[in-house]
């Protein structure tokens, strides 16, 4: 979700180096959720503020290091990452990637840098925005049921009848009893929009109707034979949604 403001979370365990770029940009009419000095603290943040921007220090003191919690956090939300570093060897940049990160902004940096850093992240959003409500037109919502665009037709799904649904890069399988249907629409968009509580992201590519769980094992699900991974942040969590003895 992108704010009428851009709102922006800043990850720096330099007190003077984070406090000096709220003030920047606070005066460049942005707003700052908040400053974190460690990664564990940043993924609490990020979870119950949703900021659009995060500009995360790589270095972090603490449990998590920058690129570490981006990875968490990334698990749940889908937040632009802004990479703040003093380490600009290849060695940082290519264990970076995987989080796929919008932006590097290099130590030390002048005002100039983030200024225009941040610009065009913030543009960047808003061009992704447009893009992502377009493909909210492929997945319409009621209580019951969904209706998906599939093979250019819309068609209706009980949610009772979903068993999974798997991602497959930027599209998604819905999996039911009796068929299975490929939609462009990513995995996390899918999570935002299904509102039943029966429905829990287990793994970074699934989402399980836990109605349908036959097994739970220490790594892995089962529904109707197909073994599903489960993460380990995301077993507790599925753990609260059952009833067990």
């Amino acid at each position: 979700m992108i704010h009428e403001k851009t709102r922006i979370l800043v990850v720096e365990d330099d007190m003077i180096v984070a406090a000096n770029i709220s003030l920047q940009l606070t005066a460049l009419g942005y707003e700052v959720t908040g400053i974190e000095s460690r990664g564990e603290e940043a993924v609490m943040h990020a979870g119950l503020n949703t900021p659009d921007i995060i500009i995360m220090d790589i270095l972090l003191k603490g449990t998590l290091n920058g690129i570490e919690a981006a990875k968490k956090i990334q698990q749940t939300q889908d937040i632009a990452i802004v990479y703040l570093t003093a380490n600009t060897d290849e060695a940082t940049f290519s264990k970076s990637k995987s989080t796929r990160p919008y932006a590097f902004l290099p130590k030390p940096f002048n005002s100039l840098n983030l200024e225009r850093t941040i610009a065009l992240v913030a543009e960047q959003l808003k061009d992704h925005m447009g893009y992502r409500l377009q493909k909210l037109e492929n997945f319409k919502v009621l209580k019951d049921r969904i209706f998906v665009r599939h093979n250019g037709k819309m068609i209706k799904l009980l949610l009772d009848e979903i068993l999974y649904i798997e991602a497959d890069r930027n599209y998604s399988n819905i999996v039911t009893q009796t068929g299975k249907y490929l939609i462009s629409t990513t995995l996390k968009t899918v999570e935002r929009e299904l509102k039943a509580s029966s429905f829990i992201r287990v793994h970074r590519s699934y989402i399980v109707n836990i109605s349908k769980l036959d097994v739970v094992a220490d790594h892995h699900l089962e529904i109707k034979r197909k073994v599903i991974p489960i993460s380990k942040g995301l077993k507790d969590h599925l753990l609260k949604h059952l009833h067990t003895i």
